[in-house]
């Protein structure tokens, strides 16, 4: 791996750094120093690295440096599964575009957006094209949109991008541009699973370079567990929230009916949340996001779809009401806190029937689950805990479980 160093180091340039540094950005991560040299050269690469390890910079940088601010061709094509994500690059490129004094027009193109609106921005003739591939699609029909000068096509989340649901529009998009040969395509994902992988084969063979869980490895983030019966875990996510004085709190849920009998049961009970599966639609998850990202509301509920690229600073838990279905999910659940150097934990709630599924999760995301119980003394968890049955509580039991999650996980802070 190479030796961290600073930006200029690795050949961002002077009007680049200078931005970066107003915004306090300073040392690169590891997956920005191994892809940053490489990509500079235009070689096509494949980032696989956790969520909040600084992937978007990682492609972001190269990209504007080799855009032409005079051309009046969209030069690069950057592709997302979500409106957030997407939003969240479009407004990180123009904010590094201006204070570097780039001069360069990027334009979001996001699907559900008013179309006239950005078919009039399109006049404006943006050098970088950020988006959803099917708002690419009808844009291009339209005959407002063409790829066949694009040079770079960056797909964010690519494992995202090419699953059932997004692969046609995905290749439907690159058959727009120029043959790959002739382009630098950069794929990035926290997670690479060997479907993904196979069916990125039609991009050609970038080079893959994997970095590990940073957040891990420097102590910023914290794992814990809790055995909790299924009937009673939303009543101890409320508690953990008071008792733990969770300030920005992501919650993740895995079915959608759950998450809105989660959300009236936690408002009811007089807590400050939201919900990220709502079906008023695109405006309602943009308010959730606005409200949690103020410090508006303590928590915000949310399914794998739905955060699915979500950066919100500031996040110091996430709580698991249901375990992960696998561990590339939790990777990506987990890698919403701890983000950029800051400190977080993750907390699982699992019911005594789901405990071996910790187990695999510790064996193949090579981490340590800690118990959150009274003394950091953890209940074994193949074991029917005392007092229970069936999910049932025992009346001797009550008052000592409800101290359960009095203990606070130290996030060395």
């Amino acid at each position: 791996m190479n030796e961290v160093k600073d930006f200029a180091g690795l050949g961002v340039s002077e009007p680049l750094c200078e931005a970066l540094a107003r915004q306090d950005i300073n040392r690169p991560t590891a997956i920005q120093a191994e892809i940053l040299p490489k990509a500079l050269k235009g070689q096509s690469l494949l980032g696989e690295a956790p969520t909040g390890t600084g992937k978007t910079l990682a492609y972001l940088l190269p990209a504007l440096m080799q855009l032409e601010a005079e051309s009046k061709d969209v030069q690069a094509v950057i592709l997302a599964p979500t409106y957030e994500l997407a939003m969240q690059i479009t407004n990180t490129a123009r904010e590094l575009s201006q204070q570097a004094g780039l001069g360069l027009r990027v334009q979001g193109l996001i699907g559900g957006a008013n179309i006239d609106r950005q078919i009039d921005k399109l006049k404006e003739k943006p050098q970088l094209i950020i988006g959803s591939a099917g708002r690419l699609l009808e844009l291009a029909r339209r005959r407002k949109l063409q790829l066949n000068k694009a040079k770079i096509l960056v797909l964010d989340e690519f494992d995202r991008m090419l699953d059932d649901q997004n692969l046609q529009n995905t290749a439907e998009v690159v058959r727009l541009m120029p043959p790959r040969e002739e382009m630098q395509i950069l794929l990035f994902s926290a997670t690479a699973s060997r479907k993904a992988l196979e069916r990125a084969s039609f991009l050609g063979d970038p080079e893959h370079i994997a970095v590990e869980d940073e957040a891990v490895a420097g102590g910023l983030r914290e794992d814990y567990y809790r055995i909790t019966p299924f009937r009673e875990k939303i009543e101890v996510l409320r508690k953990l929230t008071r008792r733990l004085n969770i300030t920005r709190g992501l919650v993740f849920i895995n079915k959608k009916f759950d998450v809105e009998k989660t959300l009236s049961h936690l408002r009811y009970e007089g807590l400050s949340v939201e919900s990220l599966v709502s079906a008023g639609g695109k405006q309602e998850r943009q308010h959730a996001v606005s409200a949690f990202s103020k410090g508006k509301v303590r928590l915000l509920l949310a399914t794998d779809v739905a955060a699915r690229g979500l950066d919100i600073p500031g996040i110091d838990y996430v709580v698991n009401l249901d375990v992960p279905e696998n561990a590339q999910a939790y990777l990506h659940r987990a890698g919403r806190t701890a983000r950029a150097g800051a400190h977080g934990a993750v907390i699982t709630l699992a019911d005594i029937k789901e405990a071996y599924k910790l187990e695999q999760l510790e064996k193949q995301l090579k981490i340590e689950l800690k118990p959150l119980e009274p003394g950091g003394k953890a209940m074994p968890r193949g074991a029917q805990p005392k007092g229970r049955a069936a999910g049932h509580r025992a009346p001797a039991r009550g008052k000592k479980q409800g101290k359960a999650a009095d203990k606070k996980p130290s996030n060395k802070n």
